[in-house]
């Protein structure tokens, strides 16, 4: 007779249970529902802070190659622009009058080395006698009146002018007639 109430005891409070746990599951569910949703919107912020923050990166990357391109040629130049001056002195040196043919001969092949140097680099020289003159590449020192000369062509050269490509590494100084 004892054992037949402990059963309905639990029965009744299953039934209890069952009412309540339908309550609170109802709750636990819609609790559960807001934190995913909460969790989801967490999810695509990041996901668009990610998208984000890949695009800058992408941007910077292109930004940086760009200025990289443009910071070679530009040092490249400079590097270039700067031997030339020795590569006057090296001529001035050459024209001077010299009795050891070796010594002169081995100056030529210094001069011819340098050359294609210059030349493999792209680096060509201008600024002939009777070139028309042009202020893009010539810089006018000195003018003269001479009527065997061409209309505003170059007399003279007093230092040759350099490019490479279209850049110009250094301008011709000229004299320029009529």
């Amino acid at each position: 007779a004892q054992e037949a109430p402990e059963k309905e005891a639990p029965q009744t409070e299953e039934k209890h249970e069952g009412k309540h746990d339908c309550k609170h599951h109802h709750h636990e569910t819609a609790a559960l529902q807001a934190k995913l949703e909460a969790e989801e919107k967490k999810n695509a912020d990041l996901k668009n802070q990610l998208l984000r923050t890949a695009a800058e990166y992408d941007n910077y990357r292109k930004r940086t190659a760009k200025e990289k391109e443009a910071i070679y040629p530009e040092a490249k130049a400079s590097t270039l622009a700067s031997m030339l001056p020795v590569l006057d002195n090296f001529e001035r040196a050459m024209a001077a009058p010299c009795s050891d043919a070796d010594f002169k001969k081995g100056m030529e092949l210094i001069r011819k080395a340098f050359d294609e140097l210059l030349e493999k680099q792209g680096v060509e020289a201008f600024g002939e006698v009777g070139d028309p003159f042009d202020p893009q590449l010539h810089a006018a020192v000195a003018h003269t009146d001479d009527e065997s000369a061409g209309e505003n062509c170059i007399a003279e050269v007093f230092q040759k002018g350099y490019r490479m490509g279209d850049r110009v590494l250094r301008y011709a100084m000229v004299k320029v007639a009529n």
